[in-house]
């Protein structure tokens, strides 16, 4: 029996008859690919949350589901490799959730010819990463694609957790008046990337803050679970995160320039290259959404945590410019905050 499938696809061919790279960078391609293409296809409850994962309840217990698949370049960096960065990626999608990450999967896609040797130094560098964050990698696959049909090596990973009790994180919590924290520098990652990828010697080296956030989160839910939204801005950066949060939420972001970390040597690097640091994509880093009366004691909780030692109060959600972002410049000036098209970086995770 031959199914009828509707060939017609949503998205406009004539602009874009083949995907682009731009397609995969978090910004507003990539949004409409995955709202057209995928969602509309796809569409349930659990994926229309549009959260870092599913989030559901078997037998009284909630639990987080996540999966993302890494194609950096290079996959060696400075601060790390793609084997720890699957492993916390995924680590910290769950913690995004407000969820205890327990379980992950692993699926390896190998080019011929890549060496043993490389191949070790990932797989160790996910077991180093696994026992940091507690968790383990319980199941998982093995394909290898002829030399020339991959690029050295690409991974999946999936995972499962357990919701934190009395926590409820979602883009639709988000209220005006709750307070907007950023754990720390921002751009560390995108610029690790792109030194390594384009040879480019700075004075000092910088290097990726891929890390597992989970053990912060933990921490911050310990003293309250007045935490609304979560969202760890990889691809695409702040900017885009928060572009997504209020789109979602139907609200309007505030933030002050000023108040944003960076490192120097980022800033600097930033500006060398014409990048923006607010679009460029952190491994290590997260935006907690709260309820404006309890944001002093969590960030001084977050502040305990080695991952939060620059943690800061970064703006606010309001009830003006609903569904945009704007920041209040260090000059006093206000501009808008947009989602670009794609990334600035493509293959930055």
């Amino acid at each position: 029996m031959i199914e009828n499938f509707s060939l017609n696809c949503p998205l406009p061919l004539s602009d874009y008859e083949k995907v682009l790279l731009a397609h995969g960078g978090g910004g507003t391609l990539s949004h409409q690919l995955i709202q057209k293409m995928f969602f509309s296809q796809f569409d349930n409850p659990l994926l229309n949350s549009e959260h870092d994962g599913a989030i559901f309840e078997l037998n009284g217990t909630k639990f987080a589901f996540s999966t993302d698949s890494y194609v950096v370049q290079p996959i060696f960096f400075p601060g790390g490799n793609i084997g720890g960065l699957a492993v916390n990626g995924t680590v910290n999608d769950l913690s995004m959730c407000g969820a205890k990450p327990l379980f992950l999967s692993c699926g390896f896609i190998i080019e011929e010819g890549f060496p043993m040797t490389d191949l070790w130094k990932v797989v160790l560098s996910m077991k180093s990463a696994a026992e940091k964050a507690g968790v383990q990698i319980v199941t998982g696959d093995t394909k290898v694609v002829d030399k020339g049909k991959g690029d050295k090596i690409f991974i999946n990973t999936s995972g499962i957790g357990v919701i934190h009790e009395g926590v409820s994180i979602s883009p639709l919590n988000c209220k005006p008046g709750d307070a907007i924290l950023l754990n720390g520098n921002i751009a560390d990652h995108g610029i690790a990337i792109m030194s390594a990828r384009e040879n480019l010697s700075f004075e000092t080296t910088i290097q990726s803050d891929c890390a597992p956030l989970n053990a912060l989160v933990e921490s911050m839910v310990s003293v309250s679970k007045n935490i609304h939204v979560l969202r760890d801005p990889t691809r695409g950066g702040i900017a885009s995160a928060l572009n997504e949060i209020a789109q979602k939420a139907n609200v309007g972001i505030l933030i002050e320039e000023e108040k944003i970390p960076i490192r120097e040597e980022v800033k600097g690097a930033c500006e060398l290259l014409g990048l923006d640091p607010l679009y460029i994509a952190n491994e290590g880093k997260l935006l907690a959404i709260v309820k404006a009366n309890d944001a002093e004691k969590i960030l001084n909780e977050m502040r305990k945590h080695p991952l939060g030692k620059e943690s800061s109060l970064i703006g606010y959600v309001t009830e003006e410019n609903k569904q945009s972002v704007i920041m209040k410049t260090s000059i006093g000036s206000k501009r808008i905050v947009d989602m670009l098209s794609g990334e600035q970086l493509p293959r930055i995770c």
